[in-house]
């Protein structure tokens, strides 16, 4: 990551289950209790995925859990929020999620210039033996590593 940017969460669970074909920044729709609870690391991308409605793109099941000090200002953890992308950009993620069979995913959750961002991948589903396959590269990688020691 550059200057300026603060990696607050990584979705790796992502790369395990899917072959990101392309990666994009949008920004996020947050109340200010919302932003606190981000700040201290409190936010889940575990199960979360965005889609596309009504030419806008939406994040759903992302958890941000509830700011101690937000009292009657906490939101619902797992609101739906808007993501904000150029319309030209949502139009051509609409076309390739809709023909191709691919699918959305939040990678990561970071602060670029103090505001927060999500970074999200263009995803094609793996099937098993792809999961196995990258399983077996990655303990033959971390094998040769450990060799050179």
């Amino acid at each position: 990551m550059s200057e300026g940017i603060k990696l607050i969460a990584n979705n790796r669970k992502a790369t395990h289950d899917y072959f990101i074909l392309d990666r994009y920044e949008a920004g996020i729709a947050l109340a200010g209790t919302e932003v606190k609870s981000i700040r201290q690391g409190k936010v889940n991308l575990r199960d979360s995925y965005a889609q596309i409605s009504n030419g806008e793109m939406f994040i759903h099941q992302m958890h941000i859990s509830p700011y101690e000090k937000g009292n009657i200002f906490n939101k619902d953890p797992l609101r739906v929020r808007k993501l904000l992308m150029h319309k030209r950009e949502i139009n051509r993620l609409f076309g390739q999620t809709t023909q191709k069979g691919l699918t959305l995913v939040p990678l990561s959750i970071y602060f670029k210039n103090g505001k927060v961002k999500l970074e999200i991948g263009l995803a094609q589903g793996k099937k098993l033996y792809d999961k196995r396959q990258s399983l077996k590269e990655k303990a033959i990688q971390r094998d040769n590593e450990h060799k050179d020691y």
